[in-house]
């Protein structure tokens, strides 16, 4: 129950719901137990009267007697009737309450997770899959929902009337208690180990499940894939392959499934005879009355179920500790990048722009893997920066580290005179308008796309920010525009149009930085001009960065680094780069040249 203690403050943050769930359940169990008491009276008076007619001449003698008792019965019958309305209404507000409180604390505890994978770094994402972040904040959720609701519900009903019931079968007699009750041990261990079977079968037909749905869904995604490589049948032989381990565990799920009534019936129905046996004796030998019995079938009957609910509460409580311990270690893990707490009260600022980067090294933390060493330069406010380098160079791990998604392992970064550590992490990333690599839209639509880079713009600021991003023609010849939905990951657009859109996005932040991360590889040169004349005109004295493996001619940059190895290999400008030949030149070289035999093929 350590990993469960979590959840006492939950029990706080509501007490007053539960006590008053607790006292109906009270109620409705005070309630059930005086049914079979006023169907033992009304059994006992009519075996009584008619033993009296029987000793007095009979019924014939005494016409009064089918009134007399039929009156009788009707009473004790509406005292049954009135005894459940009340028990059903204390049921249904004991509901209102614990059941409520349940899908209250599940509510609470899925915003709670939320907001604190929110505050994780980007280390967390790399070393834990998506489904099992998923899997921790529904389906564990859920099931520690069932030990709040449910679990705690019957656990409760149950602890109410075993006292109550058996207190009144013990008033009346000891030795008939204990024969009635002796199989129903019995019956919660059977169930409790038929439970167990039922929780280790369905365990492994979810993994099963999770491993079918999962790559399913993985071939959807890459159906192009699957279709240019003509694999649809390979496919649908493995999908065929998984779907029968799926058929066969779920029949080993319902072989063991179905002896749980049969086992539930066949223990009552020996506590049944039991009772019914002894309790006969006893009535013969004048110890209790025929009333009685009926009285004791209906507790033994009535009994069942909390009997039966132990093995599956037991059960339930189990998944609730594991699947608890698997959420409190998400909730345990700490973010590494954080706000230092000399900012909390600190008045939000703009970003000047100058950056500098003092013997930069950095190493991946999972991985081990080195992404730059030794990286030292400066860019002042308002300067225009490329950095360029060969695949793996470490030209992304600069825009990650300026963005704080981690921090250096050597050296440091100042951004306008200070630590980039000493920033409030908030206010820094809020002056900063990234665009990464691996673009991302939202299942949303382009306007709120847009807008989630300022919050509150509207269409009008929208269409501005698109056509500095050379995409407001595009938009516009979308079936509706602006309030077109782009899918899943942006998927009804093309890789140019969601990196247009992307860009559009940073532009709306009117950042004091701009970050560009080889996002405009996926456009052509007349659409690549108008953008970056948008950053050369609108955006002249704020600083930016673009990473890129591409030359641009139109915008004239104060400074370009060439990484090579994870190192600087060379610095400065344009003119002086090519001077000095290396990686820069050969690649102006060789754009130059493709370009020239592009324009003499268009002219063919």
């Amino acid at each position: 129950m350590k990993h469960l203690a979590y959840l006492k403050k939950f029990f706080w943050i509501y007490r007053g719901r539960i006590l008053l769930g607790v006292l109906f359940v009270g109620a409705a169990n005070w309630f059930r137990v005086w049914q079979p008491q006023v169907i033992r009276q009304a059994l006992d008076t009519v075996v009584e009267r008619v033993s009296y007619y029987k000793n007095n001449g009979g019924i014939d003698a005494h016409p009064e007697a089918i009134g007399e008792l039929g009156t009788k019965i009707a009473w004790f019958g509406a005292a049954v009737i009135g005894l459940a309305l009340l028990m059903g209404i204390a049921m249904f507000f004991m509901r209102q309450t614990i059941i409520v409180v349940s899908r209250l604390i599940e509510y609470d505890m899925r915003k709670e997770i939320f907001a604190h994978y929110e505050k994780l770094d980007l280390a967390f994402y790399k070393r834990n899959s998506t489904g099992d972040m998923m899997s921790r904040v529904s389906e564990d959720v859920s099931k520690v929902r069932m030990f709040l609701g449910p679990t705690i519900l019957y656990g409760l009903d149950l602890i109410f009337l075993f006292v109550m019931a058996i207190s009144a079968m013990l008033s009346v007699s000891v030795e008939l208690t204990l024969w009635s009750l002796l199989p129903l041990p019995f019956l919660s261990i059977s169930i409790y180990w038929v439970s167990t079977l039922i929780n280790r079968k369905s365990e492994k037909i979810q993994q099963q499940l999770a491993t079918l749905t999962s790559t399913t869904q993985e071939v959807y995604s890459g159906i192009r894939v699957v279709k240019s490589y003509v694999q649809e049948w390979a496919m649908g032989r493995w999908f065929a392959e998984q779907s029968e381990e799926y058929r066969k565990k779920s029949l080993e799920l319902i072989r063991i499934d179905a002896f749980f009534f049969p086992l539930m019936s066949l223990l009552i129905g020996v506590s049944t005879i039991i009772t019914v046996y002894v309790g006969g004796l006893q009535v013969v030998a004048g110890k209790i009355t025929p009333g009685n019995i009926a009285e004791f079938v209906i507790y033994i009957n009535m009994l069942t179920w909390p009997v039966t609910a132990i093995g599956w509460i037991a059960s339930l409580t189990q998944q609730a500790a594991a699947s608890q311990k698997r959420i409190n270690e998400f909730l345990n893990t700490q973010p590494t990048i954080i706000s230092p707490p000399s900012t909390v009260n600190r008045p939000p600022s703009t970003v000047e722009g100058h950056i500098k980067f003092e013997n930069v090294s950095f190493v991946y933390p999972d991985t081990g893997i080195k992404a730059l060493e030794n990286v030292s330069f400066e860019l002042l406010p308002g300067q225009k920066m490329a950095i360029i380098g060969r695949t793996g160079s470490g030209k992304t791990t600069i825009a990650d580290l300026l963005v704080r998604m981690y921090d250096v392992t050597e050296g440091r970064i100042l951004i306008d005179g200070v630590d980039i550590r000493e920033h409030d992490l908030y206010h820094l990333r809020q002056r900063i308008g990234y665009v990464p690599q691996d673009v991302f839209l939202f299942s949303d639509t382009v306007l709120g796309n847009i807008s989630f880079g300022k919050a509150g713009i509207t269409q009008a600021e929208a269409e501005e920010y698109a056509k500095s991003a050379a995409v407001h023609d595009d938009i516009m010849g979308l079936p509706e525009g602006y309030q077109t939905m782009v899918g899943e990951r942006g998927v009804t657009l093309s890789g140019g149009q969601k990196q247009r859109v992307s860009i559009a996005r940073a532009f709306a932040k009117q950042p004091d930085l701009v970050l560009l991360d080889d996002c405009l590889s996926a456009v052509d040169t007349n659409t690549e001009s108008r953008i970056l004349g948008h950053l050369s005109g609108a955006l002249s004295d704020k600083t930016a960065i673009i990473i890129t493996h591409r030359i641009y001619k139109m915008l004239e940059f104060d400074k370009i680094i060439v990484l090579d190895e994870h190192r600087i290999a060379d610095e400065g400008t344009h003119d002086e780069l090519l001077a000095r030949g290396g990686y820069y030149a050969e690649l102006f070289e060789r754009q130059s040249l493709g370009e020239e035999g592009g324009t003499m093929d268009a002219e063919r």
